[in-house]
């Protein structure tokens, strides 16, 4: 299937047309050109109509808990209490009595990303002793149902720990068994408080079936650089450069200078990448470092107005204008990189081998030969797009439409 999309101006630039060949294993960019409005399209190629917007890579979100939304459902007061223990206690006491069943706010919340413009994305799907693997399953689920709209990944993860509760450890093995791509952890210090088992389970199963590491890292300051040091030291010792992400981690900056580029320099040595979800929070590592120093850096929603957070609409352009704003972006420039790490940045989490971020001024994704992931989203300039978050958006993953100006809610 061959598709020329008209009139479009890739990452802001020229009016352009592209055109894009869909495939097996992915669609693919054929051509960019300049826009000829006269063009002959040759019989049997699909037009979509660009209107001048911009032509911009689909979102990446690399840090999702689709099995905890409530999206679409009644808005309900925050009940949860401080501390990760006490809130995902309160997550357990209700997920349940939702007004829907949970396959169905899974799907709807899938549904909306992917109308908002993601088609690439890792979610965590919440294994322990209270749920088993009915989580889990509910998003692989999803994953099925909407496999020819976006790629989803799914990491196994302990949200009640590895140690706390008897027969965690056995679960998450089933998960993997049952095709988790992911191997999960979280706080080695502060949740299960014995960093050294929590961290050997989590790289011995990932070493045992072949697949990547998320680790969730909430611990502050000294305590959480502690966690990373042995995360770092296990990364060096199994050879899994390339395959551990650190999550959150949003403290690692708050220690002093040369911690921070001790840090920095080990992730980029190690090929150890990180995904944020833009939390408005002191101390986080400096963006601007971390990409000059080429170390993979993605973005994602977190919850979606879930029993953790109000926050989270499924819409990735939102939480790109809260990284930039977080972290106090005004230059055109720096606001542009936010939706580079939204984007790219994120496909190269999910693809160690995918083209890499190279400075805050590389604008990949939309050139011959990159893959047919794309939205087109209507605005003046990128940096106003992310200002001004335009609904006019059309959506292609591997090569086809999957979305077109639907009626965001």
């Amino acid at each position: 299937m061959n598709t020329l999309i008209r009139a479009v101006r890739p990452w802001g630039q020229a009016l352009s047309d592209v055109s894009l060949v869909a495939g097996e294993t992915g669609g693919t960019i054929t051509g960019v050109e300049p826009h000829d409005p006269v063009r002959i399209v040759p019989d049997g190629v699909t037009v979509v109509e660009g209107r001048g917007r911009l032509l911009l890579p689909s979102f990446s979100d690399v840090h999702v808990h689709l099995d905890s939304t409530r999206i679409g459902l009644p808005f309900r007061e925050h009940t949860g209490g401080p501390g990760v223990w006490t809130m995902m206690m309160n997550d357990r006491r209700n997920w349940r009595d939702a007004e829907v069943p949970l396959q169905d706010r899974v799907n709807d919340t899938l549904g909306r990303m992917i109308a908002r413009g993601t088609t690439r994305v890792r979610s965590y799907a919440q294994v322990d002793v209270d749920c088993r693997l009915e989580r889990f399953d509910a998003v692989a689920a999803a994953k099925e149902k909407f496999a020819g709209q976006a790629s989803v990944d799914i990491i196994a993860f302990p949200q009640a720990g590895l140690l706390l509760e008897e027969g965690t450890v056995e679960l998450m093995e089933e998960a993997l068994k049952a095709g988790a791509n992911v191997m999960g952890g979280i706080d080695p210090c502060t949740l299960d408080r014995d960093p050294a088992k929590h961290l050997d389970i989590v790289f011995g199963l990932a070493e045992k079936y072949q697949v990547p590491i998320d680790i969730h890292l909430h611990e502050p300051g000294e305590l959480g650089v502690f966690s990373t040091d042995l995360v770092l030291e296990r990364t060096r010792a199994l050879g899994m450069q390339g395959k551990v992400t650190m999550s959150h981690a949003y403290q690692l900056g708050s220690v002093n200078e040369a911690t921070t580029r001790r840090l920095i320099d080990a992730f980029a040595e190690l090929d150890v990448s990180l995904a944020s979800v833009a939390p408005s929070a002191a101390g986080q590592l400096p963006i601007p470092l971390l990409t000059e120093a080429g170390v993979r850096l993605g973005l994602g929603e977190d919850g979606q107005r879930d029993y953790w957070s109000p926050y989270g609409n499924t819409d990735m352009l939102d939480r790109t204008w809260q990284l930039a704003f977080t972290h106090g972006f005004r230059k055109d420039e720096l606001i542009e990189h936010s939706l580079a790490i939204a984007t790219i940045g994120g496909a190269s989490i999910l693809d160690p081998n995918a083209t890499r971020l190279k400075d805050t001024a590389h604008r990949p994704g939309v050139e011959v030969g990159d893959p047919a992931e794309l939205l087109l989203v209507d605005g003046e300039t990128v940096a106003s797009t992310v200002m001004d978050r335009g609904k006019d958006r059309t959506v292609i993953h591997a090569g086809r439409v999957v979305a077109d100006q639907l009626e965001l809610v």
